[in-house]
């Protein structure tokens, strides 16, 4: 039997969850909560497996739980389970935050498969992120140092301070940030930011502590 402890913030995917694996008599759900500090704090070595989304209640960061349950507990294997398409994220959950990574949107038979090959002692990861549609290109057409200039100036940086953190020119930056609204077909910078947020492509705030 493997313990199991669900944790996802959205009141009707968990249930379709908790559902989901109470129905697999391989699973003993130990419990399903909606923080991921929470989870922290249930978690012990009698826990084999915890199903973590990243952004989770208060926008406590499924990604820091999981690294912190990793160190206090090896044993218990760590499933990311996200809707957030941030390159960020995958990048990040395989720094020693979780053993395996699948996205909500692609089913359950997905999500089964990935806990499967986790369970069997395997990390599971998706090679890159599912793209999404930027108006008239997709989010896999730009390049991977102008997604993080526009994350950096989502989260509230100059062109200066961009620039000083990657090592290019304040001008460069802002030149990335109005090269990428004239490839994606915008009108403006406020314009390429919502659709970054509204898509999930960025992610603006999580909280690790």
């Amino acid at each position: 039997m493997i313990n199991l402890l669900i944790v996802e913030d959205d009141k009707y995917i968990q249930e379709h969850f908790v559902k989901l694996f109470t129905a697999d008599e391989r699973f003993h759900l130990v419990g399903a909560v909606r923080d991921a500090f929470e989870a922290e704090r249930l978690c012990n070595k009698g826990i084999d497996l915890v199903l973590m989304d990243v952004q989770t209640l208060h926008r406590h960061s499924g990604l820091a739980a999981g690294k912190r349950i990793k160190e206090s507990c090896p044993n218990t294997k760590v499933v990311i389970m996200t809707s957030l398409v941030d390159p960020e994220v995958l990048s990040k959950a395989k720094t020693g935050c979780a053993d395996g990574l699948c996205y909500k949107d692609h089913g359950d038979d997905e999500v089964m498969a990935v806990i499967e090959r986790v369970l069997n002692g395997e990390r599971s990861f998706p090679g890159e992120t599912p793209p999404v549609e930027l108006e008239d290109i997709l989010s896999s057409e730009i390049k991977p140092i102008q997604l993080e200039i526009l994350r950096l100036y989502i989260r509230g940086m100059s062109f200066g301070e961009i620039g000083q953190k990657l090592g290019i020119t304040g001008d460069a930056a802002r030149w990335h940030i109005r090269d990428m609204v004239s490839r994606c077909g915008f009108d403006s910078k406020e314009e390429l930011m919502a659709a970054a947020i509204e898509s999930k492509l960025i992610v603006t705030a999580l909280k690790d502590e």
